[in-house]
């Protein structure tokens, strides 16, 4: 059960690794666009600030196989947990395939379907995407697709990893867990949510004020 977060801002990334809970990183191009800085700036800075992450991942964006591994050469001589992401295209499942090969970690990408999935794991991905909002939001179960994701694999033994992504709410965090994703990718805002609750809220103001009250009449 891990938790990657999902952002280009280095700044938080580094506090959020601070916590001892996040176990990864993964970018796109669009939030790397917001960063407002080059992906291998951002790759490396990531990689130099938090080395002990267990993934931190690049997208390569191409339109062959050749071009998108010659793209992933300079963030796989950062480090061995850089993570090459690829679309889940014929294209891009070849260059899975020799990246995986060569002991590359890959992630598969914008997946809609369980026959995708079955075609990342065949390629050998370590990672496979079903993007859980993109789903609801063409009015399909993004969660239904992780289980069925997470049936399939666990069926056949395949080792590929269901890395939930474009969760928007904390809720579906831990329904996402619960279905059997492997790991969850959260925005920043969504990870902070995920310790906040009212009745928390509620009872730690009793306490306090309690405790202060035992205070003033037992000393």
């Amino acid at each position: 059960m891990k938790i990657f977060l999902d952002t280009a801002e280095v700044n938080e990334i580094i506090l959020a690794d601070r916590t001892g809970l996040i176990d990864g990183v993964t970018t796109n191009p669009t939030l790397i666009l917001r960063s407002g800085r080059q992906q291998s700036d951002v790759i490396e800075e990531i990689q130099q600030s938090c080395p002990n992450l267990e993934s931190i991942s690049a997208e390569v964006v191409a339109n062959t196989a050749d071009e998108m591994i010659e793209q992933a050469q300079p963030y796989i001589a950062l480090s061995d947990n850089v993570t090459i992401k690829v679309p889940c295209t014929e294209e891009g499942l070849v260059a899975c395939k020799e990246l995986s090969n060569d002991g590359v970690l890959t992630n598969v990408t914008l997946v809609f379907s369980t026959s995708q999935a079955i075609l990342a794991a065949k390629a050998g991905a370590t990672y496979v995407s079903p993007f859980v909002g993109r789903v609801d939001d063409n009015s399909f179960g993004g969660l239904c697709l992780v289980k069925d994701i997470a049936n399939t694999y666990s069926r056949h033994d395949v080792e590929t990893q269901i890395l939930a992504a474009s969760i928007r709410n904390v809720r579906d965090v831990g329904r996402a867990f619960e279905y059997g994703a492997n790991v969850c990718t959260l925005p920043v805002k969504t990870f902070k949510g995920m310790y906040k609750h009212v009745l928390t809220d509620a009872g730690l103001n009793q306490f306090s004020i309690d405790y202060h009250q035992a205070l003033k009449e037992f000393t």
